[in-house]
Parts: C-alpha cells; sequence; structure tokens
C-alpha cells in the first residue's frame, strides 16, 4: 500500500519479473522501482513503466474508513 498526497494505493507486492517485495522499493512519483531488478509500476494502476517487469500487477480499490484505510480484495 501506498500514501501518494493524502490518498492510499494498493498494488500486488511481488513484481511479475522475478518476484522482488514492490513494498521495498523506492517511489519515484506514481511509480515504484522493484529493488530487485528495477522495473517500474503504477502505484495507482499497476500498470508497467518500465522493463525488465512482465505486464502489470493487479491494483485494488481502497477506501479510508475513519481512521482505518481499507482494501478490496
Amino acid at each position: 500500500m501506498f500514501n501518494r498526497d493524502g490518498r492510499y494505493h494498493a498494488i500486488d507486492d511481488a513484481c511479475n519479473h522475478r518476484g522482488g517485495p514492490l513494498s521495498e522499493g523506492q517511489v519515484e512519483e506514481e511509480a515504484v522501482v522493484c529493488p530487485w531488478h528495477g522495473a517500474k509500476l503504477s502505484i495507482i494502476t499497476g500498470a508497467l513503466l518500465g522493463p525488465p517487469g512482465r505486464g502489470p500487477v493487479r491494483s485494488y480499490p481502497t477506501r479510508v474508513n475513519g481512521q482505518d484505510v481499507e482494501v478490496e480484495l
């Protein structure tokens, strides 16, 4: 899960290139960079933005409910 300017976004944590943990990657604007091999994925849509990924990862709707952030699976 990512917080970008107060808006929450959730995508799969495993990069589809080699399974790198996206939650440990650097966030650059609206992209996360896989810490293992550098694939760039959108934190909003899960779209692949740069190689060596193999396509998009799944994104999940989120909403804030009081002090909780809920993710629809």
